[in-house]
């Protein structure tokens, strides 16, 4: 805010700030740029997590090919009022995330699961009790390429799998291109996928496949739909 030199400018100059308020207030996506965000923040919000607050329904159904055994279930998921919705080909399932029990829980569990996989990069914003690492420059564990590297680490209680620690590997505009998942903070990899095929729905940039080194292994996305 101007600091008025003199007197007599001090009502021109608070109607110049008021204004100069309310045209921030309808730019959110400038105070972003203005404000000087982490490195997670970055990446989520180069993952169009900005647009997040205007989602009110999103669908996605989440597949697993491992050799030739395929897996998959659905989602529909309103993240307003936290109402869940699971579909495989035997079941359909619906639940709300404020109302848990124990017939629930295993599905939500499965839920969580899938959900971290489509939005991991937000997840680095939106979780509690995590630690996250300074970014350093690391060899990428799949392509060999040298670029960033951030860990995020869950603390040892609460969650469904406490304790967890991600590596996210990302190019110089913070676009996710590989992690390792390593249970229980294993200095061991647990899991090790590419991210990829990104594609952009209703503003958010989701990557749609995660393989292995050898291709053996495919977690993929697909029947992605974000309604506002």
């Amino acid at each position: 805010m101007k600091i008025p030199i003199l007197f007599l400018f001090s009502l021109a100059l608070c109607i110049s700030c008021q204004d100069k308020k309310a045209h921030k207030s309808q730019n959110p996506s400038e105070e972003i740029a203005e404000k000087q965000l982490t490195t997670a923040e970055t990446i989520a919000h180069k993952n169009g997590l900005e647009n997040w607050k205007d989602v009110s329904e999103i669908h996605f159904t989440f597949n697993v090919d491992r050799g030739d055994a395929h897996s998959e279930r659905s989602w529909i998921w309103k993240p307003k009022t936290n109402d869940i919705t699971m579909k495989t080909a035997k079941d359909t399932i619906s639940f709300n995330r404020s109302n848990l029990d124990s017939i629930s829980r295993p599905y939500d569990a499965a839920f969580i699961n899938d959900k971290y996989w489509l939005l991991a990069p937000y997840n680095l914003v939106w979780d509690e009790g995590t630690t996250l690492s300074e970014a350093t420059k690391q060899v990428a564990p799949i392509s060999g390429d040298t670029i960033n590297k951030i860990t995020t680490t869950y603390g040892k209680e609460g969650g469904y799998t406490p304790g967890d620690a991600y590596d996210f590997f990302y190019d110089d505009d913070f676009i996710v291109k590989e992690w390792i998942f390593r249970k229980s903070n294993s200095k061991k990899p647990s899991m090790t996928t590419t991210w990829e095929d990104y594609e952009n729905f209703n503003g958010l940039n989701i990557a749609k496949m995660h393989q292995d080194s050898t291709g053996g292994f495919k977690l993929y996305f697909t029947n992605i739909s974000v309604k506002k």
